[in-house]
């Protein structure tokens, strides 16, 4: 089945995992913003070659490269094939907007994890500096902060302190909230209980997913 869907969820909800776990449920390519713009400033297309200046230069890029190169990316072989499953995009109600006029959405989900939830879980993240594997102050490397795959340095981001997840925290609930309204709006939106063990969110997602494909 061809899916085109949108997962929403607060910083440390499971979106990454779970994104993984549908995309291999559905073989629906699993678009995350970051992997997408890497590829376009790789493969040097119009808009990977825009991006990269802004890159190069540390400035945030601006929502019609962002719309630029989903419009790219949604045209190759894989997603027109299978369709999608899109992590990390769209954050703001005019990066929403500018989404649905490019292509047709199946079902927008909200993997809704309390905000004291996801606070506790990205301030005992701990993340391996070369590989990028996840773990966390309560399960642990098997050597003291070293890396069972890789043996790097296993490290807690600059980013996941207290003070800099609220803000990020802040800044979803500021600028993403619109966007995740505007497809309830559009009756796009389902919200889908994130608490429990990644297989027991997985059911309830797919369930959800397939209860709209039944409609």
């Amino acid at each position: 089945m061809a899916v085109k869907l949108v997962l929403f969820g607060r910083q440390g909800a499971g979106k990454g995992t779970q994104s993984v776990l549908l995309s291999k449920h559905y073989g629906a390519p699993h678009i995350s913003t970051g992997d997408m713009l890497r590829e376009a400033m790789a493969e040097g297309t119009d808009f990977g070659r825009q991006a990269q200046q802004y890159v190069d230069s540390g400035a945030l890029l601006p929502d019609e490269i962002m719309l630029g190169l989903i419009t790219e990316r949604v045209t190759h072989d894989d997603v027109v094939a299978n369709g999608f499953l899109l992590d990390g995009f769209p954050r703001t109600i005019g990066q929403a907007r500018g989404l649905l006029d490019i292509t047709p959405i199946d079902l927008a989900v909200n993997l809704e994890v309390p905000r004291e939830t996801v606070l506790e879980r990205l301030s005992s993240r701990r993340v391996c500096q070369d590989c990028g594997a996840i773990y966390s102050t309560a399960l642990p490397p098997a050597s003291p902060w070293t890396c069972d795959n890789c043996g790097g340095e296993v490290v807690q981001r600059a980013d996941d302190t207290p003070e800099a997840i609220n803000k990020r925290l802040e800044a979803y609930e500021r600028d993403t909230l619109p966007a995740i309204a505007l497809f309830a709006e559009r009756g796009l939106l389902v919200e889908v209980d994130g608490l429990g063990q990644p297989d027991e969110v997985l059911g309830r997602l797919i369930d959800a997913v397939d209860a709209r494909a039944t409609v």
